[in-house]
């Protein structure tokens, strides 16, 4: 008979940003970790709650799930809430039946920091600051600066001059 199995991760500080989540023994390619957790709400409830909070402060725990739904982890969220944004990730999000989960896209080691690509969206109304508000410090070879999706805000298209 087997005893209890060695969890997948533990969270502790990441010199990323505040706590990661870190590979407490080999996890394979194509394991599924861990599901993001947290309270389900609308987009419009979503707003509502992070109205007041400051322009230039990126923490933040919401995870899109779909049009209607939004994952809230900071109320009843997990362990996934602390997994942190790398511009060369070795985990992805899945959704699956309107349920996230983070999965490794490589073989991981132990001690290595869990990440995946946020890939946040950019909005039209965004402030001029928005990429130092959501600054990448992933420390990766081909980090774009920025959590943010695309990685470059879109200039505007005007007509060529002669």
């Amino acid at each position: 008979m087997s005893g209890p199995r060695r969890p997948l991760y533990r969270v502790r500080r990441s010199q990323v940003h505040g706590l990661g989540v870190f590979a407490a023994r080999r996890i394979r390619k194509g394991t599924r970790i861990v599901e993001y957790l947290g309270e389900r709400i609308s987009h419009r409830e979503a707003d509502r709650r992070y109205a007041a909070k400051p322009p230039d402060d990126n923490h933040t725990f919401l995870y899109i799930v779909d049009r209607g739904v939004v994952i809230d982890a900071g109320v009843g969220g997990n362990d996934a809430r602390f997994i942190n944004h790398g511009c060369d990730p070795n985990c992805e999000s899945v959704t699956e039946e309107r349920r996230v989960f983070i999965e490794a896209i490589q073989t991981i080691q132990p001690g290595e920091e869990l990440k995946y690509d946020y890939s946040i969206g950019r909005d039209r109304d965004d402030p001029p600051n928005i990429d130092a508000v959501y600054a990448c410090r992933c420390g990766a070879s081909a980090c774009r600066g920025t959590m943010l999706w695309p990685a470059r805000r879109p200039q505007p298209r005007g007509r060529k001059r002669r």
